[in-house]
């Protein structure tokens, strides 16, 4: 019996293949991202509009936390003067180590939960939105993609990438 349950157990280490905490079907595509996205604002975090529970813990889920967010510019979507969410506030930047347009999250988004839920404090952010079914917006939507990279500036050529895409597709929709 000893033997049978030890076979087993190794039997199943050396079958079990190695499981990453996300994976997607099919790679990122920014293009595809930008024209999926509902709502597209260059904003800035201000402030907890709810603190986490305990600041020295976190996750790579959902956070219980949420952020205010001052909206510097609408790039697609509407009006809008402030926006809240979940997320943590951050003391350090994570910029996009990849080269823009990007295709990839940035890299607090690549350690377990397909998405970065992190700000900087008075940093500037991109965030691509979806409306989700309860009339809600989210950013965690596209699975490992910018959906809510840090600028570096106003100038940013991401954010610069981004403005193209969506005046292409204006353009487009009007002929």
């Amino acid at each position: 019996m000893f033997t049978q349950l030890w076979v087993a157990f190794i039997s199943a280490i050396l079958s079990a293949t190695f499981a990453f905490p996300c994976q997607r079907a099919d790679p990122v595509s920014s293009v595809d991202m930008v024209r999926q996205a509902d709502l597209i604002l260059r904003v800035m975090a201000v402030e907890y509009a709810i603190a986490p529970r305990n600041l020295n813990e976190r996750t790579t889920g959902e956070p219980d936390s949420r952020i205010r967010f001052k909206v510097l510019e609408v790039i697609r979507g509407g009006e809008r003067s402030e926006l809240i969410f979940p997320g943590y506030l951050s003391e350090t930047d994570d910029f996009n180590d990849h080269p823009s347009p990007y295709n990839a999250v940035r890299p607090t988004g690549r350690h377990g939960s397909c998405f970065a839920n992190s700000y900087r404090l008075g940093a500037q952010f991109l965030l691509l939105l979806k409306k989700l079914p309860s009339g809600e917006r989210a950013v965690n939507w596209y699975a490992l993609g910018p959906t809510n990279e840090q600028l570096h500036s106003s100038s940013d050529p991401w954010l610069l990438w981004v403005r193209e895409q969506v005046q292409k597709r204006s353009a487009g929709n009007r002929k």
